[in-house]
C-alpha cells in the first residue's frame, strides 16, 4: 500500500493495520492509471481497493504482493507518446497474461522520464477472485502409483499455476520492451534505437558505462562533477582510442595487402630492403628546413629501432607482423573489458553496500516504530528507507544467504583489476607506438615504388648509351 501510494502520489489508508499512506505532496508525477484483465472485478480501477484487496488475500508472512517493472523512456518521444508506448507494453506483456497493472510515470523535466509499473502475482479466476499462487501435484513411481512418505503422507512436489516467476521471462520482457520502443522511434522517423542486450551479446567492441542514477544525473546537468560522471567520460575516451586503434591497424593491413598484391616484375616489391630505402629517402632530403630534417631524423630513428628490434627488412615480413599486431590489440582490449566489466559489478557492490549500512540504522528504527508513528517517521525518512530497501534486495541476490559483507574484499579486488587495467593500457599505449612506426614505413615504401620505377629506366638507359 505504501509503495503504491508512493509512486502515484496518492492518499491511500491500508485496511490490514489502519495506517494512512500520504504522498499527495509528492511531485513529478505526470500520470498514472490501472490496467485490468476483461474478467477483472472493475472496482479493481481504484488503486485502493486493487492493492487492499491484494494485501488481504495474502496470509504468509513471507509473501511477495507484487512485482515492480521500471523502465526508463525514450526522452525523443512526447509526454502522450510515452504514455501510449507504456500502455501498449503492459497490455501485450502483463494484462493479456492475467496480470493487474498499475501504471505510474514520473517526469521531474530532469531528463529522466520513467515509469514505475507494480504488477499482481496471483492469477485471476474467471469469476474476479484471486486464484491460487500454487499447487501441489503428486509424484508417481514408475508403476504410476503414488510415494509414501516415512510420516505416511504421499511424496509431493509444487507446481506453479503461472509461469510468471521463470527466469527466462525476464528476458522476454527486456526484449519486448527495446522491441516496442523502437516500434515508436521508427514511427516518428528517429534513428535512434535501443537493445536490451549487453555490448558483449551484441558483439560491440566496446566498454559499457556505468549507471548514473538520478542524484549523479541532476549533478551533472547543474556542471557538478560526480565520481560516476568522471567515469563515464573515461570510459567513452578509452572507448574512442580503443576504436581508432583497431580502424588504424585494419587500414595498415589493407594497405600493405594491397602494395604485395601490386607486384610486377618491373618493381619486385617483396625484395625491397625496408631499412636501405628508408636511409636513401632521408638521405635525400635536403630541400627541408633545419627543423623539419630533424623531426624526420628523430621519427625514421625510431622506425629503423622497430625494424631492427624485430628483424624486419622486407614488406612480406611487416605485414606478417601487422597481423600479429592485430592479434595482440584483441588479446589486449578483450583484457581491458574484461577488466571493466568486472570493475562495473564491483563498484556497484560496493557502492550498494554503503548505501545499506548508511541507511541501516534509520530503517531498522522505522521497523521498531509503533504503527501509530510510523507512517510520520516513514514520511520523514522515505529517502533513507526507500535507499536501504533497495539496496537490501540487490545484495541478497548477490549474497546468496551469506550475511557478512565483504567490502573489503571486493574493495582489494578492484584495486587490483585497477592495477592490470593500467598495465594493460601501457600494452596497449606501446603497441600504438609501433603502429605509428609501421604507417611511417609503408608511407616510405609507397614513396620508394613511385620513384623506383623510373630510376632503373634511367639508369639503364645511361648503360645502352655507354
Amino acid at each position: 500500500m505504501a509503495a503504491a501510494a508512493y509512486r502515484s502520489g496518492e492518499k491511500i489508508k491500508n485496511e490490514y493495520d489502519g495506517i494512512i499512506h500520504d504522498y499527495t505532496r509528492k511531485g513529478g508525477i505526470a500520470h498514472t492509471e490501472i490496467l485490468l484483465p476483461d474478467h477483472a472485478p472493475r472496482e479493481y480501477l481504484d488503486r485502493a481497493v486493487l492493492w487492499n484487496s491484494v494485501e488481504k488475500i495474502e496470509k504468509n508472512k513471507n509473501s511477495q504482493l507484487s512485482r515492480e517493472i521500471e523502465l526508463a523512456l525514450p526522452v525523443e518521444l512526447s509526454a502522450g507518446q510515452n504514455i501510449s508506448l507504456v500502455r501498449e507494453y503492459c497490455r501485450k506483456h502483463f494484462v493479456s497474461a492475467g496480470m493487474c497493472a498499475d501504471i505510474c510515470i514520473h517526469d521531474k523535466q530532469d531528463g529522466n522520464p520513467h515509469a514505475h509499473i507494480m504488477l499482481t502475482m496471483r492469477p485471476m479466476e474467471q469469476d474476479g477472485s484471486w486464484g491460487a499462487k500454487s499447487k501441489k501435484e503428486y509424484i508417481l513411481d514408475e508403476k504410476g502409483e503414488h510415494i509414501r512418505l516415512k510420516s505416511g503422507a504421499f511424496k509431493t512436489r509444487k507446481v506453479n499455476a503461472v509461469d510468471w516467476n521463470e527466469q527466462t521471462k525476464a528476458e522476454i520482457w527486456r526484449g519486448g520492451w527495446a522491441d516496442i520502443v523502437n516500434q515508436y522511434l521508427a514511427q516518428q522517423d528517429i534513428a535512434e534505437r535501443v537493445d536490451h542486450r549487453s555490448y558483449e551479446r551484441q558483439g560491440i567492441d566496446q566498454i559499457p558505462t556505468v549507471h548514473m542514477g538520478v542524484a549523479a544525473s541532476q549533478m551533472e546537468c547543474r556542471g557538478i562533477v560526480t565520481e560516476r560522471g568522471n567515469m563515464n567520460r573515461r570510459i567513452k575516451s578509452d572507448n574512442q582510442l580503443l576504436r581508432a586503434l583497431k580502424g588504424r591497424i585494419r587500414k595498415l593491413k589493407n594497405g600493405l595487402d594491397e602494395l604485395l598484391s601490386s607486384e610486377n616484375p618491373s618493381n619486385p616489391i617483396p625484395s625491397i630492403n625496408l631499412i636501405e630505402a628508408l636511409e636513401n629517402i632521408i638521405s635525400g632530403r635536403e630541400s627541408k628546413s633545419r627543423w623539419s630534417k630533424i623531426a624526420d631524423l628523430k621519427s625514421f630513428a625510431k622506425a629503423f629501432s622497430f625494424l631492427q628490434a624485430n628483424s624486419i627488412t622486407t614488406l612480406p615480413q611487416l605485414r606478417d607482423k601487422v597481423s600479429e599486431m592485430y592479434g595482440q590489440y584483441d588479446d589486449v582490449s578483450v583484457k581491458i573489458k574484461k577488466a571493466e566489466r568486472r570493475l562495473k559489478v564491483l563498484d556497484e557492490h560496493i557502492k550498494q553496500s554503503e548505501t545499506y549500512l548508511k541507511n541501516k540504522a534509520v530503517y531498522e528504527h522505522y521497523k521498531n516504530t509503533k504503527p501509530k508513528k510510523q507512517e510520520a517517521y516513514y514520511r520523514q525518512h522515505s529517502a533513507e528507507i526507500i535507499l536501504y530497501e533497495s539496496a537490501d534486495r540487490y545484495l541478497k541476490k548477490v549474497m546468496n544467504g551469506r550475511t557478512n559483507l565483504p567490502i573489503k574484499k571486493w574493495k582489494a579486488e578492484a584495486a587490483q583489476l585497477t592495477a592490470e587495467k593500467n598495465r594493460l593500457y601501457q600494452d596497449f599505449y606501446k603497441l600504438r607506438d609501433e603502429v605509428r612506426e609501421v604507417e611511417i614505413i609503408k608511407r616510405n615504401v609507397e614513396q620508394v615504388m613511385q620513384a623506383d620505377v623510373p630510376k632503373r629506366s634511367v639508369t639503364r638507359n645511361k648503360g645502352m648509351e655507354l
